[in-house]
């Protein structure tokens, strides 16, 4: 009995077997697979919560130099609503100036004298109303907040006027920093810290790993360089670029934007500096920790551009986002030197009320030598 022919196997197509072949290849390098994965999940939630307008808990310093029913009144509701915080009560406006240059509180509300007899005889109550306007932005929307709750105030004292329309609360505004609200005061001290973390980190960790790649750090293994005088021999070209773009983008501020620099400019250059060793340690940190100049830039992406953009205060108010997200600002050192910046730049302050913020890009930047240090040893043991 004969057995029927075989039908011959179809060879396998070659385009299958080269999509086979690249699945292959994403699935064995982890890192960027991971990386891929987690991107569009950070994005999401990035920019979900941090893309917000709406301002809240502010702080409110109220100077009340003769207290009576009526500023008792007004001060229980600014206190009573959500969006303030009743900071301070003083009675004279002498504390104003320390509050605003120490950033502790974001408007200020100066009562006159006798603020109840006037509404009483049906006199204009003048009321100034102080923003620090350092973000144009979030004053002008400050302002609008603090004049909502005068005029709901005004309207509910309507029914004790001696004749219709004899009550009238007048507001005047000051704005702070930037009485200009320009735009350019709030964005340029924001791009120095991006451009900084865009040459220093990003590219960093990109020129390491693709070095790793090739092979070429493994020529240190036989020279006579210890694992730190690699790390300064290739982050110092870095250093030196990333103060000459500083020196670039605030000259050109000044020149065409005619931003203000009414501090020190030797103070705002040696943070530039620090800062910009934290961003060159985060990037050697990540060209240690990643496989492939791939996963390399993609790492650096997420860990240093997209918090800078997002998480810094440089285009949204950190106050603006929710309770548990303001803490994970912290750990993003651009944070601490846009509010450098802005307060060498518009403010005029000097170390005296900015040596936290330096403290802490200190202290990261110690860190992360460290911890880029010993990543780097590690690798080339």
């Amino acid at each position: 009995m004969s057995t029927p022919a075989t039908r011959p196997k179809r060879p396998p197509s070659t385009l299958g077997a080269f999509v086979t072949k690249e699945m292959h290849h994403i699935l064995r390098d982890r890192q960027t697979l991971a990386i891929l994965l987690l991107m569009p999940l950070v994005q999401v939630l990035l920019f979900g919560y941090a893309l917000r307008t709406d301002i809240r808990d502010l702080r409110v310093a109220v100077v009340d130099p003769t207290p009576d029913v009526a500023t008792l009144r007004l001060r229980s509701r600014l206190a009573a609503t959500s969006r303030f915080r009743l900071l301070k009560v003083s009675t004279t406006t002498n504390v104003l100036p320390e509050l605003f240059q120490r950033r502790t509180a974001d408007v200020a509300l100066v009562l006159p004298t006798s603020f109840a007899e006037r509404m009483g005889r049906g006199d204009t109550a003048q009321v100034l109303l102080i923003t620090d306007a350092s973000d144009p932005n979030t004053g002008t929307t400050m302002q609008v907040y603090v004049r909502s709750v005068l005029a709901d105030f005004e309207r509910d004292f309507g029914g004790a006027r001696p004749r219709a329309g004899a009550i009238f609360i007048a507001v005047a505004s000051r704005m702070r920093f930037n009485p200009t609200l320009e735009s350019a005061n709030l964005f340029v001290p924001g791009l120095i810290a991006l451009v900084l973390t865009l040459v220093s980190a990003l590219m960093t960790a990109i020129s390491l790993s693709r070095e790793k790649e090739l092979g070429t750090l493994e020529v240190l293994l036989v020279s006579p360089l210890r694992p730190w005088q690699i790390i300064v021999g290739k982050v110092v070209p870095y250093l030196v670029l990333g103060f000459a773009i500083t020196c670039l983008v605030l000259t050109a501020a000044r020149v065409v934007f005619s931003v203000p620099m009414r501090g020190s400019v030797t103070l705002l250059l040696a943070e530039s500096v620090l800062f910009t060793i934290v961003s060159l340690s985060l990037g050697v940190l990540v060209a240690a920790r990643t496989s492939s100049q791939r996963a390399a830039m993609l790492g650096a992406l997420v860990g240093t551009m997209m918090p800078t953009a997002l998480l810094s205060g440089m285009i949204f108010p950190i106050t603006s986002m929710p309770g548990w997200l303001q803490p994970v600002t912290r750990v993003v050192p651009a944070r601490w030197f846009i509010v450098i910046a802005r307060g060498i730049m518009l403010k005029g302050i000097g170390l005296e009320y900015l040596w936290r913020e330096t403290a802490v890009l200190a202290g990261m930047a110690l860190l992360l030598l460290v911890a880029a240090t010993r990543s780097f040893h590690a690798h080339l043991d």
